[in-house]
């Protein structure tokens, strides 16, 4: 057989097979790029003495009481809520409840997430910082 003959089915070989290696490379990446949908779970820490208001209501009215007292104050003004890179809705029965900052002897970011609403049209409320003589009083958000 002529040499170049041989090259020339050699290269086509190599070629075939740096081909079908893109091939599969660019296949991953788009399928990376895809992404997959998962649901994910975070804890989200909420420090002692700080109203959420995300929780449900409790039937126990002796608890309500002792929440009824807890008054979370904060000396100093809270910063400006942070932006927030808002993910994929997990589903159209969820809502988006926006991050805040909480008082632990300094401000703590608590970032937002998504739950279900209690019922159909409910709407949130979201918690805030009020003025107080003292400095700042923590007024914590609900379902109205």
């Amino acid at each position: 057989m002529n040499s170049k003959i041989v090259c020339a089915i050699r290269c086509r070989k190599a070629l075939n097979g740096c081909l079908f290696r893109a091939f599969l490379l660019t296949a991953g990446i788009i399928a990376m790029a895809a992404g997959c949908v998962e649901r994910q779970i975070q804890y989200v820490p909420v420090y002692q003495n700080q109203q959420t208001g995300y929780s449900a209501p409790s039937t126990n009215s002796q608890s309500q009481a002792s929440t009824a007292t807890n008054v979370v104050e904060a000396p100093l003004t809270p910063p400006p809520p942070k932006v927030e890179v808002v993910p994929i809705v997990p589903g159209p029965e969820y809502v988006w409840i926006p991050g805040y900052w909480a008082w632990n002897g300094g401000w703590v970011w608590i970032g937002g997430r998504w739950v279900i609403r209690p019922h159909i049209g409910a709407i949130w409320v979201a918690p805030h910082w009020a003025r107080h003589p003292r400095g700042y009083v923590w007024v914590g958000g609900h379902w109205r």
